[in-house]
């Protein structure tokens, strides 16, 4: 992770008289957009968070009230991206922020921690629900096998990295048909609750029954709660990692969050009021698979749709993080915080090639480490730790640039009221699970002394700048690529805004 790579001849072999232009693309559109949202949001966290949330929040009622509050808070949180996302159009979400605004260690902090663990667990913990589900009718009477699901697993991310690096249309296209699915999915769901409830099936919705606790509740439990449903929200600012890629973002960014996230948090809470029309909390605290119990009580000899549609769900959910975490990576190389090679595009493709193909690598070892479920607490303890500081990024750049331009200015109350409810969970969730959110502030922190060796340090042996070269050029002729050219009008208004300022 040094910038230490100078670019090479290969590299400019655009830049001749007559040459295309190369850049990302944009051909994401409102629709696109909503789909990249709620195709995000919507993966494997509806159908493994219901339970962690249940047994968290310790009755029926609080965990609904989890499960509304935890799409308010998203919407708060979305907003203030809306209003970075315009005022810094570039791609990269959090860390291009966050870099802008505090500078390149606290941008490479959040970076380093979502490139080496954050998003390959995440996309790994998606990846085998998908092959656990997809391999569930077949072993009905037992656990799939370890090295079967694996594979299906690695099988599913090499697939979908080959299409991202292949078009960015046929990403989004996937992306779109894929959360068409998955919404259908959730609406089978849905309908069927309604209909059990319509017949008198809703004991446990009932306020008297609602709020009966199995456990003594306490805050440190409640905002474990959180973090269970937090990591179901996951994905809602995933729009601001591609936002140089959105057709006129200024106007789609922010209309795309406003019509997905009270969307997924409407179809969330009926989800969950679905699953208790049908099981008792006590049945879907002992199943491993909820959708799949939930069909085999009520769909009979069609239970069989259950897996089958969580596994196109899961599916979606794995183009759409593969889609986004590569321009993440890519952002990073372009800032001079990872290799140069990650900054770099197809020639004729237009895709980031290298930052796809890392992201598919990291992903299938972490996958092959061991299980991944119970990492879900300490990605989503990194997330909002993320979540936070870019959020005050926003207060901070309020103060100093007052006068910078923003077509999107929120009510500072927003991001204010984000703040406070970040700083509460954060700090009892660190007092209910000290060793799970201690050893994520380790991971970050040791950025650290990789960042001022690798990034700050300018005088390094020669045999690394050259090994360093070696490597980007043998890259560059193997995934034919070169570095994009950019619309400075478009990645650089704090820059073109100084002397506004």
């Amino acid at each position: 992770m040094c910038n230490c790579s100078a670019p090479n001849e290969s590299q400019h072999d655009t830049d001749s008289p007559g040459s295309d232009r190369v850049t990302l693309k944009k051909e994401i559109g409102l629709l696109s957009a909503c789909a990249i949202i709620i195709g995000n949001i919507i993966g494997s966290g509806i159908f493994i968070s219901p339970k962690g949330v249940l047994e968290h929040a310790g009755s029926v009622g609080l965990s609904l009230i989890v499960w509304v509050c935890g799409g308010g808070i998203c919407t708060l949180g979305s907003m203030c991206y809306a209003e970075l996302g315009v005022t810094i159009p570039k791609s990269g979400g959090d860390y291009s922020y966050v870099t802008e605004i505090f500078g390149g260690l606290v941008g490479f902090l959040l970076l380093w921690s979502a490139v080496l663990i954050m998003y390959p667990t995440t996309l790994a913990v998606i990846a085998l629900t998908f092959s656990n589900y997809v391999l569930q009718p077949a072993f009905q009477d037992c656990l799939p096998p370890y090295i079967a699901t694996r594979l299906l697993a690695t099988i599913c991310i090499l697939f979908l990295t080959w299409v991202n690096c292949s078009s960015v249309r046929w990403a989004t296209r996937i992306q779109d048909v894929f959360t068409v699915g998955k919404l259908l999915a959730l609406a089978l769901i849905i309908v069927v609750g309604l209909i059990q409830i319509g017949r008198g099936h809703y004991d446990a919705l009932q306020p008297s029954v609602a709020f009966e606790f199995h456990q003594e509740p306490s805050v440190g439990q409640i905002a474990l709660a959180f973090l269970q449903a937090s990591f179901a929200y996951s994905g809602w600012n995933f729009l601001n990692y591609v936002t140089e890629e959105v057709v006129d973002p200024r106007k789609n960014l922010p209309r795309a969050i406003y019509i997905s996230i009270p969307l997924v948090t409407l179809v969330y809470t009926m989800t969950n009021i679905a699953y208790f029309s049908s099981m008792t909390p006590e049945e879907l605290l002992a199943s491993n698979a909820v959708a799949v119990t939930f069909g085999e009580k009520l769909l009979g000899m069609f239970s069989w749709v259950m897996p089958i549609s969580v596994a196109l769900s899961t599916f979606g959910g794995i183009n759409g993080y593969l889609f986004t975490s590569s321009r993440l990576c890519f952002s990073g190389a372009r800032e001079g915080h990872l290799p140069y090679l990650l900054a770099m595009i197809h020639l004729k493709n237009c895709t980031p090639i290298p930052a796809l193909l890392v992201c598919c690598i990291a992903t299938i070892i972490i996958m092959c480490i061991g299980e991944m479920h119970n990492l879900i607490n300490y990605v989503s303890f990194i997330n909002y730790l993320s979540y936070g500081v870019t959020i005050a990024g926003l207060l901070y750049l309020r103060k100093k640039r007052p006068n910078l331009p923003r077509p999107i200015k929120v009510n500072l109350l927003i991001p204010v009221t984000y703040m406070v409810f970040w700083a509460v969970l954060l700090c009892f969730s660190l007092y209910s699970e000290p060793v799970v959110c201690g050893l994520g502030m380790v991971i970050m922190l040791t950025g650290v002394p990789v960042y001022f060796l690798g990034v700050r340090c300018k005088e390094k042996p020669k045999w690394i700048y050259r090994l360093v070269e070696r490597v980007t050029y043998m890259g560059q002729k193997l995934c034919y690529v070169v570095f994009p050219q950019e619309d400075p009008s478009e990645t650089s208004p704090l820059t073109a805004s100084k002397a506004i300022d």
